[in-house]
């Protein structure tokens, strides 16, 4: 079904995502660094300004305003220009203040969403909630208290999260925040035949079917995150150290 969608207008990922995500959710991309998380967020603001007339705001916690606009005029999006016209607002604040900002009645995002009409938000990074507490447990309520926060104010959110698994598997219990979100996306660095690729899986999207295939992807120069078509004929993607299929691996040997 892919009526009442936020689409985020990445050929594939929408129909990765059943026609895209559901309208005020929570959405959560998490992966190493580099494997290109800022950049689907970003691509997630810009395509619902310009593609679906719906004003955004990226609140960040480790860059300013202007390294957006420079990584976006660098893919052809004007960011500059979108806040001058006040389609876009670009925040660098703290996890604490911004946790204040939307307990508060009358706070910056509440204010946002009343005169600029903001819709979609990009959080990056949630990973700097952790330096709060290091109770697992209040870490959590935080999280969702945050989360909750964003919903209250109509708000679809796409937020990042660093993994520390450059190849394979995250450690364990290393992904709490997914049991708080709607949908939990994971981008992986993956070794094959010698040479690195990207791989892109949907884990869970609450209220949805969603696609269970692995798919590769690139970040293009020109257009940002491009992505492609599945794995085809390999095992242990999520592993870091992909292996022929025990079927693709017969068909070379008996049948080509």
């Amino acid at each position: 079904m892919t009526t009442n969608r936020v689409k985020t207008g990445i050929d594939g990922l929408d129909e990765m995502l059943g026609g895209g995500f559901l309208p005020q959710t929570a959405n959560l991309i998490e992966g190493a660094p580099g494997t290109g998380k800022t950049t689907l967020g970003m691509q997630f603001i810009y395509n619902g300004i310009v593609k679906y007339n719906e004003p955004g705001l990226i609140i960040t916690f480790e860059e300013f305003p202007r390294q957006y606009y420079y990584d976006a005029a660098g893919l052809g999006w004007d960011f500059a220009r979108l806040e001058k016209e006040g389609r876009l607002k670009i925040i660098m604040t703290s996890p604490e203040v911004s946790q204040k900002d939307l307990e508060d009645v009358g706070g910056i995002v509440e204010n946002l969403v009343t005169t600029m009409g903001i819709r979609r938000i990009l959080v990056d990074s949630m990973t700097h909630f952790e330096r709060i507490t290091q109770n697992q447990t209040e870490l959590r309520a935080i999280q969702y208290g945050f989360i909750n926060a964003l919903k209250r104010e109509g708000l679809t959110s796409l937020l990042t999260k660093e993994s520390p698994a450059l190849l394979g598997e995250a450690p364990e219990g290393d992904s709490d925040l997914a049991f708080v979100v709607d949908s939990y996306s994971i981008l992986r660095y993956v070794e094959i035949d010698s040479a690195i690729r990207k791989a892109m899986l949907v884990l869970k999207m609450r209220g949805s079917d969603h696609a269970k295939d692995i798919r590769q992807y690139d970040i293009d120069t020109q257009t940002g995150f491009q992505l492609k078509a599945k794995f085809e004929g390999q095992e242990g993607i999520l592993s870091g150290s992909p292996r022929r299929s025990m079927i693709d691996a017969f068909d070379e040997a008996f049948i080509k």
